[in-house]
C-alpha cells in the first residue's frame, strides 16, 4: 500500500507521453530507468541484464545503439523485453533511424553529439510516425559548443537553452512526445538547470546525476541530486548513474521513491536500531543477513531487526513484523505484540516464515493463532533481567550529564 506522501511538494503538473507502455508524466507514477552494460549485439547476455533490471525494479531500460550489429541486436531484444526499450543516440542518426526499424519504444538524442537540424527533424519525423517517443538529453560534459562559449561554461542556462534549441527543432515537425534531462556529475549545478528547466517547459522530466561514480559516494550524490528535485515536486522518471551493477541503479531508484511515499512498497522496508551497550546480538549481521533472506521477493512489508528487547519493540511498534534479541534468543513481535520466541541462531529463518505467513494469511491471522500471553511473559523476563543486569542506563549517558552539569555549575551541589 503507497503510504502518505509527508515529505514531497505537490507534483508539478506535466504533460503525458507513452514509452512503450510506460506512462511518463501527468499523473503517472514517477518511473525507474538504468541501461545495460553489455554490448547489444550480445542479445541474450543483454536480455539477461534486462530481466535482471525489470527485477529489480527499471520499468524503462535503455541499450546503447553505437553500430549496425547493435541495432540488429535490438530488433531481436525488444520483442523479448518485459519492459520498453530505450535506444540510446550516440553520434550518427543514422543509428536512430535504424534503432526505430528495430520497433524500440524510445529514443535517446543528445544535443551535444547530433548538431545538425536537418538530421535531428529526420529523426524526429520517423520517430512521429512510429508513435515512438524522444528524450533530450542535454549533458553538461558534451555541451554544444556555441553555446558552452556563450555562458563561458556549462551553466545552468547554457543547459536549458540547449534543451529549448532542440525542443525547436522537434516542433518544427510537429512532434511533441518528448521528455527532457539536464544532467550534470555536480549537483548543485544540476540541481539549479532542472529548476530552470522546470519553469521554462511542461513536458515531463527525466531526472538524474549523471557519472555519479562507485558506491557509496555515488549514491549519496545520486540521492542528493534526484531525492532534492523530487522533493519539491520535479521530475517523472529518474535515473542513478552508478560505476556498479546497473541492477544497484534500479534497486535504489526503486527504494528512493519507496522511501519518499512517491511509490507503492514493493520488497520488504528493513529497519534495524543503531545499537548500543545493551544490544544482545550483532544487530549489522543479523540485519544484513535479513536482507540477504529477503532478497527480491515481493513481500512489502517493513521489517525491523532491534538489539535488545528493553525497547525494540516499542520502538518498532509500527512495523509489520519485527524480532528483538534478549538473552541468547529473539522476541518476535506483529505491530508491537509479541507472538513467539526462537533462538537466537533461528531468528532470521522465523522473520521470513512469519513474514510470508502475513502476505499469505494476514497479521490478524497471524495474531490470532499466536501465544501472544505466553510470548509476552517471555520478553518481559528477559526484560526484566536485562535491566537487572545493565540497568535502565546501559550507556551511562546520565552519569555524563551528571558530569556535564557539575563542570558547567561547579558551585552547585
Amino acid at each position: 500500500m503507497l503510504g502518505p506522501n509527508l515529505t514531497a511538494a505537490p507534483r508539478r503538473k506535466t504533460r503525458q507521453i507513452m514509452v512503450g507502455t510506460v506512462a511518463v508524466g501527468g499523473d503517472a507514477p514517477i518511473s525507474v530507468q538504468s541501461m545495460t552494460t553489455t554490448k547489444t549485439a550480445d542479445v541474450e547476455g543483454t536480455l539477461q541484464q534486462i530481466y535482471a533490471l525489470a527485477g529489480a525494479g527499471a520499468d524503462i531500460v535503455r541499450c546503447t545503439c553505437n553500430r549496425e550489429e547493435a541495432a540488429a541486436g535490438l530488433a531481436r531484444i525488444v520483442p523479448r523485453s518485459p519492459v520498453p526499450i530505450i535506444a540510446d543516440i550516440h553520434n550518427n542518426h543514422l543509428m536512430a533511424l535504424a534503432a526505430l526499424d528495430a520497433g524500440v519504444h524510445g529514443l535517446r538524442l543528445n544535443p551535444g553529439n547530433i548538431t545538425n537540424p536537418a538530421k535531428i527533424k529526420e529523426v524526429a519525423t520517423a520517430a512521429r510516425e512510429r508513435g515512438v517517443s524522444i528524450r533530450i538529453g542535454v549533458n553538461a560534459g558534451s555541451l554544444d559548443a556555441t553555446l558552452y562559449r556563450k555562458y563561458g561554461g556549462a551553466t545552468p542556462e547554457a543547459m536549458v537553452e540547449s534543451a529549448q534549441i532542440e525542443l525547436a527543432y522537434l516542433q518544427e515537425v510537429g512532434f511533441e512526445d518528448v521528455k527532457i534531462s539536464v544532467k550534470a556529475s555536480y549537483v548543485p549545478l544540476m540541481i539549479e538547470a532542472y529548476r530552470m528547466l522546470a519553469d521554462a517547459t511542461d513536458h515531463p522530466l527525466h531526472v538524474g546525476v549523471t557519472e555519479a561514480g562507485p558506491g557509496v559516494p555515488g549514491l549519496i550524490k545520486g540521492t542528493a541530486g534526484i531525492g532534492t528535485l523530487l522533493a519539491e515536486g520535479i521530475g517523472d522518471t529518474i535515473r542513478y548513474s552508478l560505476t556498479a551493477d546497473p541492477v544497484e541503479e534500479a534497486r535504489a531508484g526503486r527504494q528512493l521513491l519507496e522511501s519518499l511515499g512517491l511509490r507503492a512498497r514493493k520488497n520488504v522496508d528493513l529497519i534495524a536500531c543503531p545499537s548500543c551497550g545493551r544490544a544482545e546480538i550483532d544487530v549489522i549481521a543479523v540485519a544484513t543477513a535479513a536482507m540477504d533472506a529477503f532478497g527480491e521477493r515481493e513481500i512489502p512489508l517493513q521489517v525491523a531487526v532491534m538489539g535488545c528487547v528493553v525497547n525494540g519493540p516499542g520502538e518498532a511498534r509500527d512495523a509489520d513484523l519485527g524480532i528483538a534479541a534478549g538473552r541468547h534468543k529473539g522476541h518476535l513481535f506483529i505491530k508491537g505484540q509479541n507472538v513467539a520466541v526462537v533462538a537466537e541462531d533461528a531468528m532470521v529463518d522465523a522473520l521470513v516464515e512469519y513474514a510470508e505467513a502475513i502476505m499469505r494469511d494476514g497479521a490478524e491471522a497471524v495474531l490470532a493463532r499466536a501465544d501472544t500471553d505466553r510470548a509476552r511473559r517471555a520478553a518481559d523476563e528477559d526484560r526484566a533481567a536485562l535491566l537487572d543486569e545493565q540497568g535502565s542506563d546501559a550507556n551511562a549517558s546520565e552519569a555524563k550529564v551528571e558530569l556535564i552539569h557539575r563542570k558547567l555549575h561547579p558551585g552547585q551541589a
